[in-house]
């Protein structure tokens, strides 16, 4: 079920709440006159009814096309909830604009994955103050009170990626040098992704020709890059580690563009539509798939538990957090129908349209 914008609230069911539209000029009233208190500092007492949802950007596939409706589906199974929405763009001043414009509209709980780890500590404080718990979805926020963390094993995703890269550049030729690049600095989550990588790539023999930190995880960004590394090292390339399949498809833009053949091995993340179908054509050589069902709904339950002070629970700690990492998962070409097509995550008619059908055909994906 499709949720709202922050300027735009979802409209009910109609099995939820009646007189919404009473609730909305309650709440407005309380905005405006500022005369309730709520634990910490007054405006507006947080909602027992209202999730907010803050995504960081949309250039990342999986957020509007997984998190959110997964998050929302789950919610809406949960009772009669309401979600606030808000993606960012990539933009960290956004971002705190949106959580200011969830506080003030009563949400009781805020879902955050941080466009800026270290910015997104002031929402954090800024929701602390008013008593509403924040849960870290995805990317660890850089400090305040956190009431929960949940997202995957991300330095196992590191290990993953170049593991896989390793033996795939073993199997191709005798290039040896190798480009990283890695994700956005300001995402926690780049920093165990490039960790990982480092702990097997370091350890193999190959030569890292040059590394960059890609801002804002810009496809365009990474095409940029790899263009001027292509410039340079030409021949030398034998591989490019990516962060993630959107850097990954603007590093294997660059590679066409400066008409590179054979493409060197390149790496992925997200599991993406496009770099299943690259993983096809050769184009990509791996990708790196995280069950987003699972931890969509897993913040969902936890969110709704938050809303009445229920306790939580977790399996691990982090930083005094409690937090769930779930497993991520390699995949090769071989792997696909054993993965995203066995989980439902892609069917084998998103992957295979027409100009695909061939490459499916030889893969056995049907």
């Amino acid at each position: 079920m499709p949720g709202t914008r922050l300027d735009r609230p979802r409209r009910p069911s109609s099995r939820r709440r009646t007189a919404a539209a009473a609730s909305v000029l309650l709440v407005t009233a309380a905005v405006l006159s500022a005369c309730t208190g709520t634990p910490g500092g007054g405006g507006v007492i947080p909602s027992d009814d209202l999730i907010a949802l803050l995504l960081p950007d949309a250039k990342t596939a999986r957020y509007e096309t997984f998190d959110r409706p997964l998050f929302e589906a789950r919610v809406d199974e949960l009772g009669d909830y309401r979600v606030l929405y808000a993606n960012a763009d990539q933009d960290a001043a956004k971002q705190q604009q949106q959580a200011e414009s969830a506080l003030t509209a009563g949400a009781g709980v805020l879902v955050l994955d941080p466009v800026d780890a270290n910015a997104a500590v002031s929402i954090v404080t800024s929701a602390n103050a008013k008593g509403v718990p924040v849960i870290s979805y995805d990317r660890l926020i850089n400090g305040g009170d956190l009431a929960y963390y949940i997202s995957f094993d991300n330095e196992k995703v590191g290990v993953l990626q170049a593991s896989a890269f390793v033996e795939g550049l073993k199997e191709s030729d005798e290039r040896s040098g190798i480009l990283m690049v890695n994700g956005s600095p300001t995402d926690s989550n780049a920093a165990l992704f490039k960790e990982g990588a480092h702990s097997v790539i370091d350890r193999s023999g190959l030569r890292v020709l040059a590394e960059y930190d890609t801002p804002g995880w810009s496809p365009e960004k990474a095409q940029e890059w790899v263009s001027g590394q292509i410039a340079q090292h030409g021949d030398a390339i034998g591989g490019v580690y990516a962060a993630n399949d959107a850097t990954a498809g603007g590093a294997i833009a660059a590679l066409r563009v400066a008409n590179v053949d054979p493409l060197p091995i390149v790496t992925g993340q997200d599991a993406e539509l496009s770099a299943i179908q690259r993983l096809l054509t050769g184009d990509q050589y791996m990708t790196v798939y995280k069950a987003i069902k699972p931890q969509a709904e897993l913040a969902a339950e936890v969110a709704v538990k938050l809303l009445h002070g229920e306790e939580v629970s977790a399996p691990l700690e982090i930083e005094g957090t409690p937090a769930t990492l779930l497993d991520p998962v390699a995949v090769t070409v071989g792997d696909i129908m054993d993965t995203v097509v066995a989980d439902g995550f892609w069917s084998a008619s998103d992957i295979c349209t027409p100009a695909y059908a061939d490459a499916c055909e030889a893969a056995g994906i049907r």
